[in-house]
């Protein structure tokens, strides 16, 4: 049985570091070194841990407990031969030792062979009366193999021998969602609540869930009840904000996430909420103080320079716009989105080359949006590259083909560029994917609009259509 890491230490553990400390040598009953390396082991000294397990092994060479202790550590630091080797002997004094499976089970686990790991704590399973634990392996390695209906099973078995297994109730709910499952984790949460009606983590999950579904009414519900079990639950307090967002109730948002500040340390997560919600009611001043805050206590989180940009960007202040952007940028040169910012905080301040380079860096970093080919694409028409602008824009309907926008842009593309054939084409391909978006037509090519051609091609796609 693993000690309580958090437990204080006890007169044999007293007595071994005292010897440590001399050049006297002590003896211990074996159980006493199980219980000293079960302390060093749960609490990350595993140094301290291998020296009881030798001097446990110089005063009790035949204990089994002590050996499968030097074969747990030995396993932990990935020396699988010598482990198998102590398993081998053990297992011929006694083959119906559980731990033997459990230990070669942990083995087959870090080669990542996890269905032979699988069989064998299922031996495992057949020889033990203490089965908790060996649930939980199973649960885990069934989660490896991405088997989530499994390692439900095995995690709710934990629940049912220990039922404020906290850790195992994570992991059902953890299954239901990568099940997509929300509606099932509904019902097991609730069920689970009326045996634990106090269980904050539950309730907290629980919120989760609805959350996820929108059923917000009944999130808000589950977070207050989260926080009546445990009022200094930081957690049930940030996602009860985000529900109060949703629900447009910035000023109650803005108290449970200053509730999280004034009971931990401040997090940007939490200063960045706050300057959303100040944001909504109005209150740029304090919006943005929050945002220098969120970007001063973690300079890598991205949400936080987006949102200072886009704050003056939408104040139309482009140039304190580019000197955060260009912030984040010397941060994290990497970043798709911050370059697509980039892009239209350039195209604002009418700087098309700056602009022309911030776009094509977002699109070589991964940043395929529809609005990045359109934008980049009328940068282009901008900078009178009109069969750069083409290219980009064909290279977006690889992307999205079904996007009416990209051939709305194409036809005028191309007009510009006296390709009337493929214009018409591309004009018909438009309109008869949406007839609706003639207007972005007109937005983007303003002088082809009242043009022959196009009211020749609207006609007949109406006609068509009839």
């Amino acid at each position: 049985m693993a000690l309580d890491p958090n437990e204080q230490p006890n007169q044999p553990i007293v007595k071994f570091e005292s010897m440590l400390k001399t050049d006297d040598v002590y003896f211990f009953d074996a159980e006493d070194f199980e219980d000293i390396i079960h302390h060093y082991l749960n609490n990350g000294k595993i140094s301290l841990a291998k020296k009881a397990i030798r001097m446990g092994l110089e005063q009790h060479p035949d204990s089994m407990d002590i050996r499968l202790l030097n074969v747990e550590v030995l396993v932990f630091e990935n020396q699988f031969e010598k482990a198998e080797k102590i398993l081998d002997q053990i297992q011929l004094i006694d083959g119906t030792n559980e731990e033997i499976y459990i230990q070669r089970a942990n083995i087959f686990s870090k080669k990542d062979n996890h269905e032979a790991a699988i069989e064998l704590l299922e031996r495992a399973l057949s020889l033990s009366d203490n089965q908790f634990d060996i649930y939980s392996l199973l649960g885990m390695e069934y989660l490896f193999l991405d088997d989530y209906l499994q390692a439900k099973k095995w995690f709710l078995k934990c629940l049912t021998e220990d039922p404020e297994d906290y850790a195992s109730l994570y992991n059902v709910v953890y299954c239901f969602e990568f099940l997509e499952d929300h509606e099932g984790a509904i019902k097991f949460l609730n069920e689970y609540l009326e045996n634990q009606p106090y269980c904050q983590v539950a309730w907290h999950q629980l919120g989760k869930q609805y959350y996820s579904l929108k059923m917000y009414p009944e999130a808000l519900g589950a977070f207050e009840f989260a926080i009546i079990s445990d009022d200094h639950f930081i957690g049930a307090y940030f996602e009860k904000g985000k529900v109060l967002e949703k629900l447009g109730k910035y000023e109650e948002a803005i108290i449970n996430y200053t509730t999280t500040i004034e009971m931990d340390d401040p997090t940007s997560h939490a200063y960045l909420r706050i300057g959303k919600c100040h944001e909504k009611l109005g209150m740029e001043d304090e919006a943005r103080y929050y945002y220098y805050l969120t970007v001063h206590e973690d300079p890598l989180l991205d949400k936080g320079w987006l949102a200072i940009t886009d704050h003056y960007h939408r104040l139309g202040e482009y140039g304190k716009a580019k000197e955060y952007i260009d912030k984040a940028i010397n941060i994290d040169g990497e970043n798709p989105t911050y370059w697509k910012r980039c892009g239209l905080i350039h195209k604002a301040l009418g700087q098309m080359d700056e602009a022309d380079f911030a776009f094509k860096q977002a699109v070589d970093l991964g940043n395929y949006e529809l609005d990045t080919w359109l934008q980049w694409a009328e940068v282009l028409h901008k900078n009178r590259e009109v069969a750069a602008a083409a290219e980009v824009l064909k290279q977006g309907a690889e992307f999205y083909p079904e996007a009416a926008e990209i051939h709305f842009f194409l036809a005028g593309t191309y007009r510009t560029l006296q390709q009337a054939d493929q214009a018409e084409k591309e004009l018909k391909t438009a309109i008869e994917q949406d007839p609706e978006k003639l207007e972005f037509f007109e937005k983007v090519c303003p002088q082809f609009s009242a043009a022959s051609w196009v009211k020749r091609i609207v006609k007949e796609c109406r006609k068509a259509s009839e």
